[in-house]
């Protein structure tokens, strides 16, 4: 049985987190374009993409991230926000949400349940803040793995995107009535 899901401690995030953030995000693209994956995160490190750096500053400073550690080490991100990126075709709830701007795993401790772990508290966390909706866009290309992912999740598939030709699609959790 593995037990890295209980050993698994998520902590507020912060700027000096960035760095990890950073290197995680890099090792994602990485580990995407070794089995083939050039179309979800691109070729080029995140890090070095323009506007990479200040994305993940402005995550840890405008948002709210949240941080996985195993002994300690930071292996897991998740950030949260009141909305989808306006950067992306992607309308508003038209109700109070919280919205997972990003997560991200060091895949050097992939199928540990880091994910699952940051999506279980995003839930609660938006629980705890009295409201009632939950959502996430992902990728939706290759063989729809990443749709499938937040579907065990507790997800439901809600809209589809373009963002150029990039395929998205938007998912949705209830986590409960809102408060109020």
């Amino acid at each position: 049985m593995n037990d890295t899901a209980h050993a698994i401690r998520i902590r507020p995030g912060g700027p000096a987190d960035a760095p990890a953030l950073l290197g995680m995000l890099d090792s994602a693209v990485a580990w995407m374009n070794a089995r083939g994956n050039t179309e979800q995160w691109g070729t080029t490190p995140y890090s070095q993409r323009p506007g990479g750096p200040e994305r993940i500053e402005r995550y840890t400073t405008e948002n709210t991230p949240y941080v996985a550690e195993l002994d300690g080490v930071p292996v897991g991100a998740l950030v949260l926000d009141h909305g989808p990126s306006p950067q992306l075709p992607i309308a508003p709830a038209g109700e109070p949400e919280r919205y997972v701007r990003l997560l991200v795993s060091d895949r050097r401790h992939a199928g540990r349940g880091i994910g699952a772990a940051l999506l279980a508290h995003a839930a609660e966390e938006t629980r705890r803040a009295g409201v009632a909706l939950l959502r996430v866009d992902c990728w939706a290309g290759g063989g729809g793995e990443l749709v499938a992912f937040y579907e065990r999740n507790g997800f439901a598939p809600a809209e589809r995107f373009l963002s150029g030709e990039w395929p998205g699609q938007v998912l949705a959790r209830r986590v409960g009535p809102a408060l109020g």
